[in-house]
């Protein structure tokens, strides 16, 4: 006779972030409830139905995505960074900024596919949008999330390195993911790319690990970027820090979000 084994349930004031029957490894379970913390903020906050439930698989709704991308905008500020502060970085770091720009590029790819659910592959890749933006870039989550859901080759690489392009240039890349990565809204971010990248592969979760600019520019034509790149550094930490808040205020149950390797950890 087959014996039913029951593990106990995570939650987050009282919601199952996975079902009865398999829990997800540690570091995704982190994410999850990291995910469910800021989806239960914006409810609270009416940016989404008090009826929007997620599922036991970690995925969330397009509505709650949108909504959780509205809370942060409204409630993680990032102090502007000083003059003073940009000149400081800048002489530290001359090589970041420059002419000849390229990326050094990682991704997970899901692969839209004749007869693929669009929808919900796009539900799944909007829920680990959002658990990767708020993961701690030295925790590991990318190249994990890379190993487990990317249709790319890249995601068959060792584990630190799962999901890495290299580094890439436009002409490198194909041309309509090339636009999204290099526009002006992508700027100088460093860091997971706030929005899916769409390309005649499928929906991306891309982050941009760091910049190669070529040869170094004047700081006066480069002020903007060296600003983006500490305000996205504040951000970082400012999100954290909301994460801890939240996390101070909310009943976690089997789920330990003080360890190492979380969002909540400096």
């Amino acid at each position: 006779m087959t014996t039913c084994v029951r593990i106990p349930v995570a939650s987050v004031n009282g919601v199952p972030l996975h079902g009865a029957d398999a829990a997800p490894e540690a570091t995704e379970l982190r994410q999850r409830a990291c995910t469910e913390l800021l989806r239960q903020a914006a409810q609270r906050a009416g940016l989404l139905p008090v009826g929007d439930v997620p599922a036991t698989d970690g995925t969330i709704s397009a509505s709650a995505a949108a909504a959780i991308e509205r809370l942060i905008e409204r409630d993680v500020v990032a102090p502007e960074p000083a003059e003073e502060a940009c000149r400081r970085h800048y002489a530290a770091h001359p090589e970041r900024y420059g002419a000849g720009e390229r990326l050094r590029l990682r991704h997970v790819l899901f692969a839209v596919t004749p007869g693929v659910d669009v929808n919900a592959l796009r539900k799944r890749a909007e829920a680990l949008l959002v658990s990767l933006r708020c993961a701690d870039p030295s925790s590991g989550a990318f190249a994990e999330a890379a190993r487990q859901w990317s249709n790319c080759p890249s995601a068959g690489q060792d584990a630190e390195k799962a999901g890495e392009l290299g580094w890439m240039s436009r002409e490198d890349c194909a041309p309509e993911f090339a636009r999204e990565v290099f526009s002006r809204e992508s700027g100088a971010h460093v860091g997971v790319l706030p929005q899916l990248v769409h390309s005649r592969f499928g929906l991306h979760v891309v982050e941009v690990m760091a910049r190669e600019t070529g040869a170094t520019a004047p700081f006066e034509d480069v002020r903007e970027a060296v600003a983006a790149r500490l305000r996205n550094q504040a951000f970082v930490t400012a999100l954290r820090q909301y994460l801890q808040l939240l996390a101070g205020s909310a009943a976690l149950e089997n789920v330990d979000l003080e360890s190492a390797a979380t969002p909540l950890v400096q």
